[in-house]
């Protein structure tokens, strides 16, 4: 069932991408996080760290350090060893941050354990190596301690010396009026105790939960300490989710992409076969390598193509047989005007020749129209254009049209001889030539023609008469092949219902329209064809191998 449904494949493979994009994300956020986790630890010691150095260098010799060292395990309740700088295997990032007077962490993830390792201001020779299993109140508690014994060598000056120091701690610590924060009467009085105490602050924001030490100064008896607020770690915060969601979304896309580039490379082949029958080309055939949709619509083209081939061919063979059998009859009429020659009466030998005679002139005139609509029905002609004097082309129409004498008045609104178009000269007289035709056929005695150059760009040129006109709802048909609008527009009245088809096609191929309306000022019919007055190339095939048929633009 899959192969047969390139959505079904397409669905398939979306499931199996999200179930892989899930997992790249989980293993991409515990990645993360582990970093996040091992910067976090670091950034909570790396103060304390720089504490401890400074107090331990100001200790005279070695056994007061030792003793104040004694006191800082006791006080932190955590084994703390002064060992040798060589025993100690550090990395290259271990190393770096001790020259920073940062602490170095390394956690235990099995054992739950932290060693934090601190490097001595002046003993290199020496490190502290602080074991660190359970952090409690106490040892929270113990922190300002050591803020404090630092700051007691600097009285007075206490604020100024812990701004120097701040940038060695991840969290703000600030000495403030014990008015100024929010506790209630018991957090005050277990100040005045001397104790320490902590805030916990609940917060919906992105650092979320806070933490907060409060320690008395006991030179003060109205300022405190405060160390924090200090986050706890958010293991997905609003960041990370953004940015792994958003990471986890490009990869999905990317994947999305995989799955479509196939069927986007089978429909751009369609589309190009497709754009190759437009010009009337339909040699090409798409491949069937598949089952499904895609496949069966390779599968489908290739079927029309064959069929519109043998409709065009087939079409083709029509035309010759019609002109075939078109141009037998003239051979045998004219053979029989041979034969009057044999006639005893002269006048009604000449009658009949000069009737026959007309008969071929009319089946000749015929074969012409219909190798002529052929032409430009089956295919793109081959357009030569050039730069045209438009006024040229109007008054050779007028010329011939005026010297078949047929008793009508045409008249010719002659635009300016610096009106030049881009045209086929040839289809471009033809197309004035069965337009005025039309107008003398079905006028009653005045004819109008006219041509130029509109606002838009669009060269024109315009036929008109004062005849009957054309009804709105039947304007659309006069351009199809053989069309007559009522009986009475018979042979009698001259034409074969193809001159406007003509037409029709030969302003599609210049890239224009002709439409009809009622003439403003003889009343009749008036036609109009309109084309761009500058062609993208001079000498051009249209692309499209079939026109749109509307009343407008049929061709």
């Amino acid at each position: 069932m899959l192969k047969h449904s390139i959505f079904l494949r397409i669905y398939a493979g979306l499931v199996i991408l999200v179930v892989l994009v899930a997992l790249f994300g989980y293993l991409l956020v515990q990645i993360i996080n582990y970093q996040r986790a091992q910067e976090y630890r670091e950034s909570l010691t790396d103060g304390m760290a720089y504490i401890i150095s400074e107090g331990i260098a100001r200790q005279p010799n070695e056994q007061q350090r030792m003793d104040w060292i004694s006191d800082a395990s006791n006080l932190l309740e955590l084994p703390i060893y002064y060992v040798k700088a060589d025993k100690v295997d550090l990395t290259r990032a271990e190393a770096k941050r001790l020259e920073e007077r940062k602490a170095a962490v390394r956690w235990d993830a099995q054992t739950l354990v932290a060693y934090i390792i601190i490097g001595l201001k002046d003993d290199p020779d020496h490190l502290l190596y602080i074991k660190a299993e359970n952090i409690t109140e106490r040892q929270m508690k113990a922190l300002p301690v050591f803020v404090l014994d630092y700051l007691v060598y600097y009285p007075g000056q206490e604020r100024e010396y812990l701004q120097r120091i701040q940038h060695y701690f991840s969290y703000p610590m600030q000495i403030v009026n014990v008015q100024s924060l929010p506790l209630d009467s018991e957090q005050i009085g277990r100040l005045r105790l001397d104790h320490s105490i902590i805030l916990y602050r609940d917060s919906a924001s992105v650092r979320g939960t806070t933490i907060s030490i409060v320690s008395p100064i006991p030179s003060s008896t109205s300022d405190v300490l405060v160390m924090g607020p200090v986050p706890l770690f958010n293991w997905m915060p609003f960041q990370l989710a953004a940015g792994i969601t958003l990471l986890s979304l490009f990869v999905l896309s990317l994947g999305v992409y995989g799955l479509l580039v196939p069927m986007q490379r089978k429909l751009r082949a369609v589309n190009y076969a497709l754009n190759k029958m437009k010009t009337g080309d339909l040699s090409v055939r798409l491949p069937v390598d598949s089952t499904d949709e895609v496949g069966s619509l390779a599968s489908s083209y290739n079927s029309m193509s064959d069929h519109i081939q043998r409709l065009i061919e087939a079409q083709r063979e029509l035309m010759r047989a019609v002109s075939h059998e078109l141009r037998t009859p003239v051979a045998r009429i004219r053979f029989g005007m041979e034969m009057l020659a044999d006639e005893e009466d002269y006048e009604c030998r000449l009658q009949q020749v000069d009737m026959i005679d007309k008969d071929i002139e009319a089946l000749n005139t015929l074969i012409d129209e219909i190798m002529t609509y052929a032409k430009l029905e089956q295919g793109a002609p081959s357009l030569d254009f050039e730069r045209i004097i438009l006024f040229e082309v109007l008054d050779q129409v007028l010329i011939e049209t005026e010297a078949l004498k047929t008793g009508k008045t045409l008249e010719l609104q002659a635009p300016p001889l610096a009106v030049v178009v881009d045209a086929e000269r040839r289809y471009l007289h033809r197309v004035v030539q069965n337009l005025v035709g039309n107008a003398v056929r079905y006028c009653d005695s005045r004819v109008l023609i006219s041509g130029g150059l509109s606002e838009d760009g669009m060269a024109y040129v315009c036929v008109e008469d004062d005849g009957p006109g054309i009804p709105e709802e039947e304007r659309s048909r006069v351009f199809e092949a053989f069309a007559r609008l009522d009986d009475s527009r018979t042979r009698a009245s001259g034409g074969y219902g193809l001159g406007l088809s003509i037409v029709s096609r030969i302003a599609y191929w210049f890239g224009g329209t002709v439409s009809i309306d009622e003439s403003p000022e003889l009343g009749g019919a008036r036609f109009i064809m309109a084309w761009p007055a500058q062609q993208r190339f001079k000498s051009q095939k249209r692309k499209n191998a079939e026109p749109q048929k509307d009343a407008g633009s049929e061709a």
